[in-house]
Parts: structure tokens; sequence; C-alpha cells
């Protein structure tokens, strides 16, 4: 799978700037792209969000838009679950598999963003807000200092279940939203996103690098064991096999060694790093945004 923007990569139109005619504003060689049905359907959904940004922007009471998946929606799901769900159980670290279990996602429907969303907040606080597409990087990475995860809500096309170009609600919701039931991961996140705030653009540029190397393929260390957090490993099967075999170099997380890594995000990642925990992840990370500015 392509993970796509990443962090909803700079140069891609902020969302305010997508609310043309047609929202779903698909690549070329989107698999979307020639089926008219898809993008009506993308467009609805994406209206669906930017009503509900229009009401908080005016102060009126914005609900989360519950989505009535169709079937053909749902089945892309329940094949993409599937295909991750044993892998998880090897792959996956034992707080992500706790996690999704808490947050009752499982392969038998979508889960739905405001159902989550209350969950979430119980346990951290943190919060979900539905967005049309995808976000430039900086704006994007901002929202998480408010403790708020800008989460898409439509389904990729059902032609390549396997993979899609951009977030849908299949890498949020089995990928992100997950890891926000932890504190720790909750504050990291937010330390992100005050940085993006304050950073010049080299720090921006770091700080995506950094984002890449952890939020999306982050490893982490369990006793003996190295298991996967990464949104784009788990949601990916063929990301997650491919980060344990042997043509990947897995390397111990330092932030120096992060930030000056550079990444394709078209292709295959060659590098991953291995944080020790999250508490020290959160640290880490907060010591290096105290320095932008100096």
């Amino acid at each position: 799978m392509n993970y796509t923007e990443t962090i909803r990569s700079a140069g891609t139109p902020i969302v305010e700037d997508m609310l043309t005619e047609e929202i779903s504003q698909l690549t070329i060689d989107h698999p979307g792209a020639h089926d008219a049905d898809y993008r009506a359907r993308r467009n609805f959904i994406a209206r669906l969000a930017r009503d509900y940004r229009e009401n908080c922007r005016q102060g009126q009471r914005a609900v989360i838009p519950f989505i009535s998946y169709t079937e053909e929606e749902t089945e892309v799901w329940r094949s993409v679950y599937e295909r991750l769900d044993a892998a998880h159980e090897l792959r996956a670290s034992a707080f992500y598999l706790s996690a999704k279990r808490r947050l009752g996602i499982t392969g038998a429907e979508i889960p739905q963003l405001i159902d989550m969303d209350r969950k979430l907040r119980r346990l951290t606080g943190f919060r979900l807000a539905p967005v049309e597409g995808l976000v430039e990087a900086r704006a994007f990475l901002k929202w998480l200092e408010k403790r708020t995860m800008l989460c898409t809500q439509y389904v990729r096309h059902h032609s390549r279940p396997d993979y899609t170009p951009e977030p849908d609600i299949i890498h949020e919701a089995i990928g992100h939203i997950p890891n926000f039931t932890n504190e720790d991961f909750a504050a990291f996140s937010q330390f992100i996103g005050r940085g993006a705030r304050i950073a010049s653009d080299e720090q921006l540029e770091q700080l995506s690098r950094l984002y890449w190397f952890t939020v999306e393929f982050g490893l982490i260390e369990e006793g003996s064991d190295i298991k996967a957090f990464g949104a784009g490993l788990l949601s990916s099967s063929g990301e997650l096999e491919h980060a344990f075999s042997g043509n990947v170099e897995r390397r111990p997380f330092s932030i120096a060694e992060v930030i000056a890594t550079p990444y394709d995000y078209s292709d295959i990642q060659p590098v991953l790093f291995v944080i020790p925990s999250y508490a020290e992840l959160k640290e880490s990370t907060r010591e290096f945004i105290e320095g932008f500015g100096r």
C-alpha cells in the first residue's frame, strides 16, 4: 500500500482550498478516478465533513457525521481487515492489540468516527474530527497540539482493496486511532503539533520525517521482540510483512538520525526505526521541540 501524502504532504492544497464544486480531486492514476459513482460518493461524504467544519467555525453545535456505509464499502473493509488480522496477532504490539479491542474495532463493520471519538475522549481526552481529504502538513500537524486528529471517512475504491494513494477510514481506524488510547503517545502527538506551530520550514521537514518514521512506520521494543505500531505498517499487509523481512534495515531510534533520514512515500520502506517505548519517544520529542526557536 502506498501511504501517501504522507502526512498530508507539503504542496497539497489545504482543506479550505478543496471546497470546489467537486470536492474529490482524484489524480488520473487513482483507482476511482474514472468511476463516476465513486466520485459522487466521495463528494457526498466530503460535504458532510465540510458542513461539520462550517458549523464549528460559526460556533454552532457540530456532530461528527454518521456514515451509512454501503455493502460494497463494508466488503472492502472486511477484505482488508481479514487479511490484516492474523498478521496483527503476530506482528503488532500488545498495546495496539489491546487498544483495538477497547475501541471495539472488528471485521464485522466499518467503525464510526463518532463512536471512536467518544471512547478516546474518555480514555485520553484525544478527539477526532472529520476532514474532506488531504491537508497541508503544517495545518494537519498543528491540530495535534489541540489533541485532535483529523480523519477522513470515505473508503478506498473497491477495485483495489489492498491499495490507497491517500488516507481513508481504513487507514485511520486500523492504523492511527488505536494508538491515541495511550497517554504517552497522545502527549507525544501533542508535542508534534506544538512543534509544527512554531517550526521553521526546515524544522517542519524534520518533524515530517519524525512523524513518518514513528506515527506511520514506527517499530517498538517489546521484551526481546520487535513489534509494529506505525499506522502505515498496521494498515498494510504488504508493508507489515516487509518490515519483518530481511529486506529492511531496522535501526535503534535516534531523533538526530531520524530527522536526517529522507524517505520516499511512494516506495516500500528500506529503513525503519525501533523506539524503546512510547514514554521515551515522548520525552525525546519534548526535548527536541523545546530547541525550536533557540
